[in-house]
């Protein structure tokens, strides 16, 4: 079965307008708080241990609450639920400069992560929702406002570093944020979620078989998402490295490294809807893990600090597209607790990713360890194959 609530074209385009407001600030918010936390550190006098833990707090509040928000969305909506977890994100990144203690640093990040899981299922849900009544694939478009957002979030933090306080900073990103929710809030308030099309099963004597058919659909691309965010996370956090110590760059050169890894993922993102509508989901998905996976393994085994660099860029590119696809498509098999499925997963993918490349660089070597991040990308572009039919 197939329903729609009839939904004006022009508010359509209102309603993306909005979620793309959404998912920006999502990316401005927590870059802003990221480029303070050497400055909150040494505010908290935490040890490197102690601050790892502490920082293990974002992490835990949004697993714990992915799942709770994928039922919140199905009882309240996915716009309010939008709007009120932007509230709480807007709020939250005021608090960790207002602590003193590794301890208090590690609770009021559990609050942060909370809102920031909780956000990410939820705009994911109705970004879902618009794509199916639009029948166009921009869920990409919507990763690519993250990504902007990010990048913008962390210029600016850069840029007040030095003339602000990370009370005033963090303090100004929450006002910003909640003028931000205020505005489009009130787009999402007013226009009510289009009822998508659902890829439901035809039916059969086995609801169950269904059931669990659709659950192992859901699962899978949240595979191909902890895949993709598997190489997100290990690139933030060793890119830099590698280049420094393994290649002999300078510190300026070496940061470089995730800089144009981000800024390709970001280009793939805009282009995605147009590679999507001229190959589809399935040959999107493969051809991006594939490329991903050569591209890393040149940025990782390259004898010279370029060739590396070429090789993070073709690896954001193939990456780009893989985590909105596979976000959209469990959205589209199971709704909002598809989306809060494959968001866990793939949030678990970015923290496994930083640790594991850590434990490898120890026993064999970096450039060994980071292949581990080519390895998953081909396993993505064989999981998207080996499902084609069943997914279609």
């Amino acid at each position: 079965m197939r329903t729609r609530i009839a939904v004006p074209d022009d508010s359509l385009t209102r309603l993306r307008i909005a979620l793309t407001v959404f998912f920006a600030l999502d990316g401005f918010v927590f870059a802003g708080w990221v480029v303070r936390i050497p400055a909150i550190k040494e505010q908290t006098g935490a040890s490197a241990s102690a601050l790892g833990l502490a920082l293990l707090g974002v992490s835990a509040g949004a697993v714990i609450t992915m799942m709770l928000t994928g039922r919140l969305c199905r009882r309240y909506g996915t716009h309010r639920v939008t709007v009120v977890c932007a509230v709480l994100l807007s709020l939250s990144v005021a608090l960790p400069p207002l602590t003193h203690s590794a301890v208090a640093l590690g609770a009021v990040l559990l609050i942060f992560g909370a809102a920031y899981g909780s956000i990410n299922v939820a705009f994911n849900s109705a970004a879902v929702d618009l794509v199916g009544a639009l029948r166009r694939p921009i869920m990409p478009s919507f990763h690519a406002a993250f990504s902007l957002g990010g990048m913008l979030g962390a210029g600016l933090g850069g840029l007040v570093a030095g003339a602000l306080s990370p009370t005033r900073h963090l303090f100004g990103l929450t006002v910003i944020g909640l003028l931000v929710t205020a505005f489009a809030g009130r787009t999402l308030l007013r226009i009510p979620a289009p009822t998508p099309s659902r890829d439901v099963p035809r039916q059969t004597s086995a609801p169950r078989r269904q059931g669990t058919r659709t659950r192992g659909l859901v699962i899978t691309f949240g595979l191909i998402a902890l895949c993709t965010a598997y190489g997100e996370g290990a690139l933030a956090d060793w890119s830099a490295l590698h280049l420094e110590h393994d290649l002999e760059a300078t510190p300026g050169v070496a940061a470089v490294g995730y800089s144009c890894f981000a800024l390709a993922m970001t280009i793939g993102r805009l282009t995605g809807t147009r590679l999507l509508e001229r190959l589809g989901q399935t040959r999107t998905l493969v051809g991006g893990g594939t490329t991903a996976a050569l591209g890393m393994l040149l940025g990782a085994l390259a004898p010279s600090v370029w060739a590396a660099l070429l090789g993070f860029m073709i690896t954001g590119l193939g990456l780009a597209n893989l985590f909105p696809v596979a976000v959209e498509r469990a959205g589209r098999l199971a709704g909002p607790d598809g989306v809060a499925i494959a968001s866990t997963l793939g949030y678990g993918g970015m923290l496994l990713g930083p640790p594991a490349i850590g434990f490898m660089a120890d026993w064999f070597s970096l450039p060994a360890a980071l292949t581990s991040v080519a390895a998953l990308a081909a396993t993505a572009a064989v999981i998207a194959l080996l499902t084609r039919r069943a997914a279609g």
